[in-house]
Order: C-alpha cells, then structure tokens, then sequence
C-alpha cells in the first residue's frame, strides 16, 4: 500500500457538532437520512449529452483531467434509452445494495446542454419509475438559463431536484489551463440564479490542480462559502489515462499529493468552508486500471475514513476557520 506516512490515531472524546451528530464535518448522507428517513441510491445513466468545451461551441477536447468513459456503471449499455437504463440501474442497485429509494444521475459532460424540450423528454423517462424520488443533474455553469430554472424550480415542487455546478477552482488562471471554457463569474452567476427556488445546489471542486498553491486553493474554501450552495463535492486530482493531463504528466510530471499530504490539505480546506454546507464527497476516486497518478493503493471510503479520525484526532472541525485566512 502506496501511503507515505501512517496515521496514529488516538481515541477522541465524543462530541456533538452543531449539525447534531458525532462525525467533524457536515455530511450529505446525514442530510439524507434525516430529510428521507435512508439512503437515496443513485442510478447513474448517460443522455448522450457533450460540452461547450468539447463540440467547438467554447473550446474542443474538454477539460484536461476528464475521462467520462472512467465512470460508465455496469448496468448501461450502448443503445439504452434513459427508460431503460433506470429500471436495469434499480435492478442492478436493489440487488448489490439492497436499496429500496433512488434518485437518478445525469452525471456524463453536461446533462443541461440543450434545448429545454429535449431535457423535458429525457427527464420525464427518469421520474416515471415508481421507485424514483428525483434527479440529480450534473452540468456547467454555462448550461443553464432562467427558462431551464423555472422548469426545474416546478420539478422540485414534487421531486428532489439537485444540480451539480462544476467549478473546479475559483482561479481564472486555472480554469484556463483546464480548459473549462468558462470563468469563475459565470459558475457565480449560475449559482445565484439557482438559488431560492427549492432546487439543491451543489458545488465541484478539485484540489492539486496544476500550478495551484496551497494558499490559492484555501482560498476557494472562503470564497464559495460566500455563495447559497447547499453542498460540495471535493476531489483530489487524479490523473486518468487517456486525458490530455495524463499525457502532459507523462511528458512533463508534476507534482501531485502524498496520501497524508492530501489528507492534511483537506481537513485544513473543510475547516474553512461555511458550516451548514453539506459535504458529499471528501476525495475523488477512478479503477485502478484507468489511473495513473497519485496510486496510494486504498479506496475513497478508507481515506474519508481517515480524514474524518484526523479531524477528530486534532480537535477540529467544518467552519471553525470559515472567514480565516489561507495560512
């Protein structure tokens, strides 16, 4: 196993954190389990959708880390209308997890990229399966206008209703490199407009990028706490074969985060981040076969598991920095 340094961990004394339970930071699962009464499965499919910054309309190629084909599920096949691809999805999902609710996942490039009355039929598909409470909605901040909001902000009146808002970095200058195609104004536009129409916002972002100090991405901690996301999902940057960034670390590597280092960042990132943002995701993960940097030879669960000992550990916890500075 591929870790750097072992982290000891001494049995903390137990507390109640302001969001009513014992875990350091503000959990999305928790959120679930008290709004739903469970888990909420996601059933991943894939509308065939591309992105601005792949068809030309902003850019071509996409964004330099992105190898969609790194998270296809099992259960969807070529050819498999979204109808389809929901009932083999619970299928699948009831058996493997024993899941009784579900919500489905447009998680592909940017499932907003086009005309509201194809996003209409497509959606329609996915909230027809009885044991389906909702969508969640995985797009670019670029994608969305206020005709596909009001549509959404209907939806929501029945349905749960997320929309995940890639971000990356607050860092213009980073953005560009990635080739987002869009810039930090546009993903804060996007999300003020979202706000207040019981739609669920949740915000992505990525810390390793390329040329990014440690101060800089702090500071994207504070700066989207300043705006009404609801949750956040965090990565670390892995390197995926068969992306434009693999190929520049193998002409060029750079550096990338050592297991403890990574962890350390983390925590210090949550601490800064508003209290009352849940947080889905601690760390990305991608197969084995499809990575190829950092390797620290654990799975994403084991390192949320660890970051969250640390946490209690250290005696620290979300929001207790938010408003410090990066140091």
């Amino acid at each position: 196993m591929m870790i750097d340094n072992v982290l000891q961990v001494a049995k903390p004394k137990a507390r109640v954190f302001p969001w009513g339970t014992s875990r350091p930071y503000n959990a999305y699962k928790d959120y679930l389990k008290s709004r739903f009464g469970g888990r909420l499965q996601k059933v991943s499919v894939d509308a065939g959708f591309t992105c601005p910054n792949r068809d030309g309309s902003k850019a071509f190629g996409g964004c330099t880390y992105c190898n969609n084909a790194s998270f296809v599920p099992p259960y969807c096949k070529p050819g498999m209308s979204i109808a389809q691809q929901v009932e083999a999805g619970v299928e699948y999902l009831s058996r493997r997890y024993k899941a009784e609710k579900f919500v489905v996942y447009f998680q592909a490039y940017s499932n907003t990229y086009a005309p509201l009355e194809y996003l209409q039929g497509i959606y329609a598909q996915a909230l027809a399966h009885p044991r389906v409470l909702g969508l969640v909605i995985g797009t670019r901040p670029d994608c969305v206008d206020p005709a596909k909001l009001a549509y959404f902000e209907e939806l929501a009146k029945k349905y749960y209703i997320s929309l995940e808002y890639g971000l990356e970095s607050i860092h213009d200058a980073t953005l560009e490199r990635i080739n987002r195609g869009h810039d930090f104004r546009e993903w804060a536009e996007a999300v003020e407009m979202t706000a207040g129409r019981g739609i669920h916002v949740c915000a992505h972002v990525i810390l390793g990028l390329p040329g990014e100090t440690r101060e800089q991405m702090l500071q994207t901690a504070q700066v989207i706490s300043r705006y009404p996301i609801d949750s956040l999902k965090i990565h670390h940057l892995h390197i995926v074969k068969k992306t434009v960034l693999a190929a520049e670390y193998q002409r060029q590597p750079f550096l990338v985060f050592g297991y403890s280092e990574y962890i350390s960042l983390v925590i210090e990132f949550i601490r800064r981040l508003r209290p009352d943002i849940y947080l889905q995701r601690l760390v990305g993960e991608t197969h084995p076969r499809n990575l190829v940097a950092p390797v620290w030879g654990v799975r994403a669960s084991t390192v949320q598991r660890h970051i969250e000992e640390e946490m209690l550990r250290r005696g620290v916890w979300q929001g207790e920095k938010a408003g410090a500075g990066a140091g």
